[in-house]
């Protein structure tokens, strides 16, 4: 196998192990988020009714950095924007999904960035 595909099915064993560990708990909602080499994108999904409760992305017109949307500090921007528009519907509890991208740099910033201004996960 050549290395790329090899990379994929890393990937993919990832995003799936770490997916059957967060629909085992449907009492709390999930926050996924999923990236690009440009943009970042959350949502908050409730499971048991298959609705998305709340969502915010760098592509956005209201977002504050207009350059480089894919570094950490949009991350952390984007972290602290989810954090409050769920505050702002009493959606106080998540269970983070990283979708399968590993916790460091950009991921780490946005789920640092959403605890400190009110999310528990």
């Amino acid at each position: 196998m050549n290395r790329l595909k090899l990379k994929k099915v890393r990937f993919m064993r990832r995003r799936m192990r770490v997916k059957s560990k967060i629909r085992a708990n449907t009492q709390r909602p999930r926050m996924c988020i999923s990236r690009s080499n440009k943009n970042f994108y959350v949502q908050i999904i409730d499971d048991s009714k298959g609705h998305t409760l709340v969502s915010a992305s760098t592509l956005e017109k209201d977002f504050p950095i207009t350059k480089h949307r894919s570094n950490k500090a949009a991350a952390k921007e984007l972290g602290k924007i989810i954090a409050q528009r769920a505050v702002a519907k009493n959606i106080k509890q998540v269970v983070f999904d990283r979708n399968g991208y590993l916790y460091h740099g950009k991921i780490k910033e946005f789920a640092d960035a959403a605890r400190e201004n009110g999310l528990e996960f």
